[in-house]
């Protein structure tokens, strides 16, 4: 399976590193040091070359170099789905001081709308360790963990998201009125109606697929598989009746609980309030009661069936950013996630404090040591010990 790829990685004014460069090759790229010396940090530039915030859901202020002027770039040369091309995003310093709104992105220099045009290019994967609590959080967090894998199924889906969360503000708005216009009302919840089952199909669909990905997974895999729906009425009524019926459903519920919304302040039913269900699949337990280990074990299952979808999905394996993972696994298991990762082709980087939990790439992985703004190439990949 082919596999979209990073060349080069420039960094300027980010984090903390005022200029950066670093030119990849085929294996997989190790970064190693001290906490707090950066390694996330360089993860989190290549998490901002696709939609959304980052895996630190960051502000665009908050990215930028401490000393600088607020400006900060991200540049990558990509090798993917259409070749050779160089993607960038960043913002100036008058966005910086709140002047120009939002980031800028490019691709191979010319101005694009949005950093949507770069999954053309280009998935990111990511494992963190805020998603170790993925299963016992809240369900805002699952919400946009499907919403992350159905953007890279459907480019579109992420803007039908956002539409959605204004249709329900305005909704909300409305509803604060002591003599809401009748009009306006009907009006904007045929739209959230319209909204609402669009992005719980989506969402449907995506897990749909995913849930058959891990079903096809081996029985004493190390890494468990898990079970997963949607738990959310629009979802499950859309396995057996047409969108069109269930646009009108919703809209009558809206308008009969106008009262009730007004009261709570909210809108409370949708797809904006669904909730992702995870079952550990050989123990038939919902993953929350699992132990922490086997948490762990689920989540890097996830992510994995996560990644070979999409590469099943587009034909090109997604880039895999691993955040200290490693050092939570035994030696069986880091040894066969990295055999898992090996056969999945993809291009991953993994950070973690420790070289010799990486032992097992001695001679395989690109070996990067980390140091407070900058990066240093292990020559012949380093001993990792």
């Amino acid at each position: 399976m082919p596999a979209a790829r990073i060349r080069k990685l420039t960094l300027t004014n980010f984090r903390s590193y005022r200029a950066l460069q670093v030119s990849l090759g085929e294996r997989p790229i190790v970064l190693t040091g001290p906490n707090g010396v950066g390694k996330t940090n360089l993860l989190e530039a290549i998490s901002f070359l696709c939609p959304g915030r980052g895996l630190r859901r960051a502000t665009l202020d908050q990215v930028a170099f401490a000393e600088g002027d607020g400006s900060w770039a991200i540049a990558a040369e990509v090798e993917g789905a259409l070749g050779l091309a160089t993607l960038g995003t960043g913002i100036g310093p008058a966005a910086a001081r709140g002047e120009e709104e939002g980031r800028k992105c490019r691709i191979d220099r010319e101005p694009v709308a949005s950093a949507t045009a770069f999954l053309a290019h280009l998935n990111v994967v990511w494992l963190v360790p805020a998603m170790d609590g993925l299963f016992v959080g809240p369900a805002s967090e699952r919400r946009r963990f499907i919403d992350r894998l159905a953007l890279t199924i459907d480019a579109t889906h992420s803007s039908r998201v956002s539409a959605l969360e204004r249709s329900l503000r305005a909704r909300n708005r409305l509803l604060e009125e002591m003599n809401p216009d009748p009009q306006w009302l009907d009006a904007v919840e045929h739209e959230t109606a319209e909204l609402a089952v669009a992005v719980a199909a989506g969402r449907a669909e995506t897990v749909r697929r995913l849930d058959a990905a891990l079903a096809r997974r081996a029985e004493d895999d190390p890494f468990p598989a898990a079970r997963i729906a949607l738990d959310g009425w629009i979802e499950r009524e859309l396995s057996s009746a047409p969108a069109v019926e269930i646009e009108d459903r919703y809209r009558a519920l809206l308008r009969a609980n106008r009262a009730r919304d007004a009261a709570a302040g909210r809108t409370l039913e949708g797809p904006h309030l669904s909730d992702l269900k995870v079952i550990h699949r050989a123990k038939a337990i919902p993953a929350a009661e699992a132990s922490t280990g086997e948490q762990k074990a689920l989540l890097i299952g996830l992510i994995l069936a996560q990644a070979g979808l999409i590469a099943e999905m587009t034909g090109y394996a997604p880039v895999l950013l691993l955040d200290d993972v490693v050092a939570y696994l035994d030696p069986a298991r880091r040894a066969a996630l990295y055999d898992r990762l090996e056969s999945l082709g993809a291009q991953v980087w993994m950070t973690g404090a420790d070289p010799a939990t990486f032992s097992d790439l001695e001679g395989r992985a690109e070996v990067f040591d980390i140091f407070p703004g900058r990066a240093e190439r292990r020559a012949g990949g380093g001993r990792l010990t």
